[in-house]
């Protein structure tokens, strides 16, 4: 049972100085947590402080939290001293499954059951990190996407035998830390942000294998094309603004049938009526009743906010 108010936590413990860990340590020390992190080897040390240094200049532009300081931040290479007094726990060691069940072991014998630790896993299944943790529900996954000082997506999800009380107050706690949840409603692995950049990234690597495109035409496409979109909406919401008054129906109605095209290596899925009407209804709710017009002219100022901020930072 966990008895701690997600607004009186107050110390984290970051477990890893990598990109992930590191970048962690630099998001809670900017939303003023105290913040421990957990050092593997010290030779890391020097590292981990220059990620942190370089972070809290974007952090200082973005905004502090009150009580944010670079003073609440320490290191140690004793497991034990890192956790002892720690409030949550965020665990970012390398994606080896024996390793992050080892390691779960021992963070199990170390800290109090009522203490949430969070996986930062990009795709490996909580059902199974866990396995060997006798109070395995106070663990579940907490992914983030780098730099997570700046990106504020967390994929959450927990395993067979993480408690629901976890989920509910890691949701809640992340929020409070700045972050953008969303819980799974399932395990799938890769979740979900992963699994579509994963599935563009297979594409272009096979495009370069077969000569199709080289890497620059690749980043140019995505950059000049999809790209400046998705950072306002996501696929499924520029489909239905794609699809004109008609919207999300529209475009599966109307171009349902060249999923089958061979426009990409992955197979399409059967455009069932169950599939198609989920698809329009989920557009429906996202939307929240604004009409084409309005959709439209939400993309197109933020569209022209980014086009000038590009052209004002990059030339």
């Amino acid at each position: 049972m966990l008895t701690q108010e997600v607004k009186d936590v107050t110390r984290v413990a970051c477990i890893g100085a990598g990109p992930i860990g590191g970048g962690w340590t630099a998001h809670f020390l900017a939303k003023g947590y105290k913040v421990k992190t957990y050092v593997h080897d010290t030779a890391e040390v020097e590292a981990l402080k220059r990620l942190i240094e370089n972070a809290w200049e974007s952090l200082i532009e973005m905004g502090l939290s009150k009580g944010a300081s670079l003073d609440n931040f320490s290191w140690s290479s004793d497991l034990e001293e890192v956790v002892e007094d720690a409030e949550f726990i965020q665990e970012s060691v390398p994606e080896v499954l024996s390793l992050k069940q080892s390691f779960y072991k021992t963070l199990d014998s170390l800290v109090d059951p009522n203490v949430v630790i969070a996986s930062s896993t990009s795709g490996l299944s909580m059902t199974d990190i866990q396995i060997h943790c006798e109070n395995p529900g106070s663990t579940v996954v907490g992914h983030p996407f780098n730099p997570p000082y700046l990106l504020p997506l967390v994929e959450m999800i927990g395993g067979e035998k993480t408690n629901l009380q976890t989920i509910q107050w890691t949701k809640a706690f992340y929020e409070a830390a700045g972050k953008s949840l969303l819980v799974l409603k399932k395990e799938v692995p890769g979740f979900i942000a992963t699994r579509l950049q994963e599935a563009i990234w297979r594409e272009a690597l096979h495009m370069v294998a077969n000569g199709e495109a080289t890497v620059e035409q690749i980043d140019q496409a995505v950059v000049n094309g999809p790209g400046p979109r998705w950072a306002l909406m996501g696929p499924c919401e520029i489909f239905h603004v794609g699809g004109g008054e008609g919207g999300m129906a529209y475009c599966l109605d109307q171009f349902g049938p060249a999923l089958k095209l061979p426009w990409t290596r992955l197979v399409a899925p059967e455009l069932t009526s169950e599939l198609r009407n989920e698809m329009v209804d989920g557009c429906e709710r996202l939307s929240e009743g604004q009409d084409f017009a309005s959709l439209t002219k939400k993309m197109n100022r933020g569209l022209v906010e980014i086009a000038k901020m590009k052209k004002e930072k990059f030339g």
